[in-house]
């Protein structure tokens, strides 16, 4: 006898409410947030996606976060701001958030999306968090959006402050395109200009045949390294 996978239901939005701390106003806001695109051919009732929310809050998250660096890092340059940006909202970075407060069980799916794992999987979980942003953006302003967004990344926000900044965009990008695509970035020396003593390097980086940044250096490696970091804040740019 074959068993037929069966459809879980998600976990009571107020559960979620008072696990945020946050008293919603509007408490619709905070339920449309949950909402995934494949449930909206399912429900017996008019529902919007969280989608425009997700938007909403991926501008306010980079606000917050933009801020927040700003404020705390006064002697970083704003290639090493943005760098750091980058690691705090990219999508597997938000994956991790939504996970320690396991915003999954609130998602709100349709059977198909049920079925193939999709409470589990980073971009609903990533897209579920901006989402959450955003309605905490609509519902309180930026005081409120602010509070979460730094209680939700105060884990990562502790360990940059701890260790300092010390990654590699090189080293991120590839993290991230083996996570994301499975493949690894590659580097094309696209000119060198200038006498030997002073030759200015430029470098693209590409993965699966796609250009995601450029970058220019005094030697091949910090060349790379530039290409690399403007890769991370495209990315970034559209997660």
């Amino acid at each position: 006898m074959v068993r037929q996978a069966t459809v879980s239901r998600p976990h009571p939005i107020e559960e979620l409410e008072q696990k945020l701390d946050i008293a919603f106003r509007n408490p619709a806001l905070l339920q449309q947030s949950m909402y995934h695109r494949s449930y909206l051919n399912e429900s017996e009732q008019e529902v919007e996606s969280n989608e425009r929310l997700e938007f909403l809050g991926d501008a306010v998250l980079g606000h917050v976060i933009s801020e927040k660096l700003y404020r705390d890092y006064p002697a970083l340059s704003e290639g090493h701001l943005s760098q750091i940006r980058a690691l705090l909202v990219r999508w597997d970075a938000l994956a991790r958030a939504a996970e320690r407060i396991a915003l999954g069980d609130y998602l709100v799916l349709g059977r198909g999306e049920e079925l193939s794992g999709g409470r589990g999987r980073p971009s609903n979980l990533a897209g579920g968090l901006e989402a959450l942003i955003g309605a905490a953006f609509l519902d309180g302003g930026v005081p409120r959006a602010k509070k979460l967004v730094l209680r939700l990344l105060k884990p990562d926000l502790e360990e940059i402050a701890a260790g300092g900044f010390t990654a590699d965009s090189k080293s991120e990008l590839q993290h991230v395109s083996q996570t994301r695509w499975r493949q690894i970035p590659h580097y094309r020396l696209i000119s060198s200009e200038g006498p030997d003593h002073a030759k200015l390097f430029t470098v693209e980086v590409t993965v699966d045949d796609q250009v995601l940044g450029r970058g220019q250096g005094r030697s091949k490696k910090q060349a790379e390294l530039n290409a690399a970091r403007q890769a991370l804040e495209t990315l970034a740019a559209t997660n």
